[in-house]
């Protein structure tokens, strides 16, 4: 089996539960490595955090220059077709880091699935379709581009949902991120939503806010 190739930060006591981030258009796994120490998570909740790489694909927004892209782009603020086979493509990917992370003794039910920007749309994508039950979904700055097409997977009906954005957010408008949390909210899903004062990035507080969150979901 074949995987995306990962940046991986490992707990000092053997991993019980895992982080699967993925990151923003044109960015890399090493975008959010840094992010890891200021969660500042408990000893006695060792977690592996997997960021993968996007594969190098044409960007159509972007005339077509091949970058880091989970999927192609069309439009900005949702203009255009959805590349919901791109999108798909990418979430089977993930499917299988979720697979290796259950091989490597973490349960489904302690693997949180996280994504900025364009990888929150997979991340949507990944966790709600996914088979077994996981912990939960951390979407940041993103929006659901399949919520009409996605084929929802009974195991994962209750998946609680922490989504942030950037209340000043140029890149992708935080009506869009609203409009993806009140899509899961309407499929019945246990959503928190919480927006910060910045532009399409993380800020401090949101840290504290993830940290807390990952600490109550997956402890």
């Amino acid at each position: 089996m074949s995987y995306l190739p990962c940046v991986e930060i490992e707990p000092q006591q053997p991993a019980v539960a895992s982080v699967i981030w993925l990151h923003g258009l044109g960015a890399s796994g090493h975008d959010f490595e840094p992010v890891v120490p200021e969660l500042g998570m408990p000893a006695d909740l060792p977690t592996r955090f997997v960021f993968p790489h996007a594969p190098q694909i044409p960007v159509t927004i972007n005339g077509g220059m091949v970058m880091p892209a989970w999927y192609d782009i069309v439009g900005l603020g949702g203009e255009g077709p959805t590349d919901v086979d791109g999108i798909r493509r990418s979430a089977d990917q993930i499917d299988a880091l979720i697979e290796r992370e259950i091989e490597r003794g973490v349960p489904s039910e302690r693997i949180v699935i996280a994504g900025f920007s364009q990888g929150g749309a997979v991340a949507y994508e990944a966790a709600l379709s996914y088979p077994k039950p996981l912990a939960g979904l951390l979407a940041l700055s993103t929006y659901f581009a399949t919520a009409d097409s996605i084929e929802l997977a009974e195991a994962n009906r209750h998946l609680p949902i922490e989504a942030h954005h950037g209340s000043a957010d140029p890149v992708v408008p935080e009506s869009l991120g609203r409009e993806g949390a009140e899509k899961v909210e309407a499929l019945g899903y246990p959503v928190n939503y919480r927006t910060y004062e910045m532009g399409h990035s993380l800020c401090p507080e949101q840290a504290q806010d993830i940290a807390a969150w990952l600490t109550a979901t997956l402890g």
